[in-house]
């Protein structure tokens, strides 16, 4: 019964739950702010995407006449619901273990695209021609970011299982274990290639500037979620400040997950601070100093720069174990 009880907390209250709304609004509201300063702006308050949600709280679900009804309405239910499993999968050091034990990271990768089949999902069932156009791009986005993401985990991986003398380990908690004991990955001159790769994966996962190709305002006008507001809106947007919580936590957790020996408090402050650097340095900092890019210029980005960085980081990994 504990156990239950325990599952329950950790789904619900901490890390999911209550904890990553709130902190995934946060981190979407902080963006806000230090982008508009970068631009010399006053911006709007830390607290804008909170005023959000309860202002679309408020507003009536409209379902357009056309729409597939019951399509349009689980999508994003079932974005939500895949991103917030993704939570509660990653270990927080010194304060969290995860929920999973072994193969953890698998899970996580396919949690992750759930956010972008609920887009494309919802779009395809709204029949608005703009969305249309925005869920060809999301699929073709959703592909090449992928890929490099893909060998950035499959090279932390095998670095983390060559140390518990295995091909590769999935297990989150062994791969912060193992940092624990030999030292942050983000100081292996072999994995810092994997490392700016994964941050090239970030803004293109949450569909950000440079890659808001799916949604492009001044293009397709929001593109998937065009016909949503309401509930539906508010889900859609709750669910991109929890994947940027995810996506910086599983990037702390990959990289430099701490060493977890302090008070729990002081852990759970500084793997926020991390974070917050990181969704600073790989989302707010580049689309304030980037444009949109089309569809085929990302592709290409996607394949050379990100890839081949993932490409070199796995090839010197292999090399250094094989050579060890």
């Amino acid at each position: 019964m504990e156990e239950v009880f325990r599952l329950i907390f950790h789904a619900l209250i901490f890390p999911g739950g209550l904890f990553a709304m709130i902190f995934g609004l946060f981190l979407m509201g902080l963006d806000r702010k230090l982008y508009a300063r970068l631009q010399r702006r006053v911006g709007p308050p830390l607290h804008q995407p909170f005023i959000d949600v309860v202002k679309l709280m408020q507003k009536e679900v409209l379902i357009p006449r056309t729409a597939n009804q019951r399509a349009f309405q689980l999508a994003p239910l079932i974005g939500f619901a895949g991103i917030m499993m993704a939570v509660v999968l990653i270990p927080i050091a010194g304060v969290y273990p995860g929920l999973a034990q072994s193969a953890d990271l698998l899970v996580l990768l396919y949690l992750l695209i759930t956010p972008a089949l609920a887009l494309i999902i919802g779009g395809s069932s709204s029949s608005s021609p703009f969305s249309a156009v925005g869920i060809s791009r999301e699929m073709m986005l959703t592909l090449f970011y992928e890929i490099p993401l893909l060998i950035v985990l499959l090279t932390v991986a095998i670095k983390a299982g060559h140390f518990y003398t295995e091909a590769a380990t999935f297990s989150l908690s062994k791969i912060t274990g193992f940092q624990q004991q030999t030292g942050p990955l983000l100081l292996d001159i072999t994995m810092l290639p994997a490392f700016l790769a994964f941050l090239c994966c970030i803004p293109g996962s949450i569909g950000t500037v440079p890659f808001d190709i799916p949604e492009a305002e001044t293009e397709i006008v929001e593109g998937p979620i065009l016909e949503y507001s309401g509930s539906g809106l508010i889900l859609f947007k709750i669910m991109g400040g929890i994947k940027m919580m995810v996506l910086a936590a599983l990037g702390v957790t990959l990289f430099f997950p701490g060493s977890g020996d302090g008070f729990w408090l002081i852990s759970l402050a500084w793997f926020l601070v991390k974070c917050v650097v990181l969704v600073t340095v790989s989302v707010t900092i580049v689309r304030a100093s980037t444009g949109r890019m089309r569809i085929d210029q990302a592709a290409k980005f996607y394949l050379k720069v990100p890839t081949g960085l993932a490409v070199v980081s796995l090839l010197a990994t292999l090399y250094a174990i094989n050579g060890m």
